[in-house]
């Protein structure tokens, strides 16, 4: 009888992944709690798709189509610092394609809309949207009765990999932050100062870090140490997050799953006080994937086209040389592979 039930439940698992694999992606957008914004929504649909337009990019989705059922899993994805949902519809079809809904908050103050108030500005807040953005996919009609919220996932990349931190017990402070800046300005300046600048061996070099290390000083000097918890948070992926400013400790033995994503050739977020520290500190995380050759970008698929972006955008999320995004859609899957061990019952 045991072996009879267990077979149904596979059998059923795997009509499940067939349906899931074979439907449309739909889109839609949810409005914001308490004056949040928009909730970009991934999920599956048996309504046919066609190309959107969005700003530059051009995702193949059903439009506001009919959402059909998946695992009755959520992952929330926490975008990098002025990021867009659009950069990540490679990961969100690996997602929903292996049943999961993918929602999206927009971070106010740091997103492609409006870059006011990133880094620790950003991060005290982020946390909080994530948790709200749950609470906006529950109240839908289309998804509550599809949905299980008892146990959620949380994705980041970069800034947004920060958010996974915070959700998955770490703390941090601003004064953290500076205090790493302070250290080590010159091997880490564009973690410390965002796309404001670079260096690039001139004469005006030790002017932008001086310049820096004061405005971070008048900023960032609060030692509290802010975390937020969301007990239905139940697994995380920091990708290439940005993670200097954790107490080590808060880290040491994550209360939900942790997996990291990272890269060896990342010039905005240096591993060795960003992603390699975070793994240094944490015992049971696990790396789903490490590319040596990889840069800040690996978890944005398809990359920002360089028209749109700054230049010093454009050096920071440009691909090392010699790398091929041809390893990036094996990434998505091992993300998706790390959820459903961790989320699934």
């Amino acid at each position: 009888m045991m072996r009879r039930r267990f077979l149904v439940r596979l059998l059923a698992a795997f009509a499940l992944c067939s349906t899931v694999a074979h439907a449309s992606m739909g889109l839609t957008e949810l409005p914001g709690l308490k004056g949040d914004g928009p909730v970009t929504v991934f999920y599956a649909s048996d309504s046919p798709a066609a190309p959107v337009a969005r700003g530059p990019f051009n995702p193949t989705v059903a439009w506001n189509g009919r959402a059909i059922a998946g695992n009755r899993r959520l992952i929330v994805l926490s975008h990098g610092s002025g990021g867009a949902p659009w950069v990540h519809t490679d990961l969100a079809q690996a997602l929903v394609d292996a049943g999961f809904v993918l929602a999206l908050p927009e971070h106010r103050g740091d997103n492609y809309k409006d870059t006011s108030a990133p880094g620790p500005d950003s991060w005290k807040q982020r946390p909080a949207e994530v948790s709200r953005a749950i609470d906006a996919v529950a109240r839908d009609a289309r998804f509550a009765p599809l949905l299980d919220l008892n146990k959620v996932g949380v994705v980041g990349q970069s800034a947004g990999g920060h958010t996974a931190l915070s959700l998955a017990g770490g703390r941090w402070s601003s004064a953290r932050f500076q205090r790493h800046c302070e250290a080590h300005i010159a091997e880490d300046f564009n973690a410390c100062v965002g796309t404001f600048t670079l260096l690039n061996g001139g004469l005006f070099d030790g002017m932008k870090k001086s310049a820096a290390i004061g405005v971070l000083r008048q900023r960032f000097d609060d030692e509290t140490l802010v975390e937020h918890h969301d007990p239905r948070i139940a697994a995380a992926v920091a990708g290439v997050p940005a993670a200097a400013d954790f107490d080590p400790a808060s880290l040491a033995r994550p209360p939900i799953p942790l997996g990291l994503v990272t890269a060896g050739r990342d010039i905005w977020l240096t591993p060795r006080w960003h992603s390699d520290a975070v793994l240094r500190a944490c015992t049971p995380c696990v790396r789903i994937a490490h590319l040596p050759n990889g840069g800040h970008s690996i978890l944005l698929s398809p990359l920002p086209p360089a028209a749109v972006l700054g230049e010093v955008e454009r050096q920071l999320l440009g691909d090392p040389p010699g790398f091929s995004r041809n390893q990036l859609p094996e990434v998505d899957r091992q993300i998706a592979s790390f959820f459903r061990l961790h989320l699934l019952p």
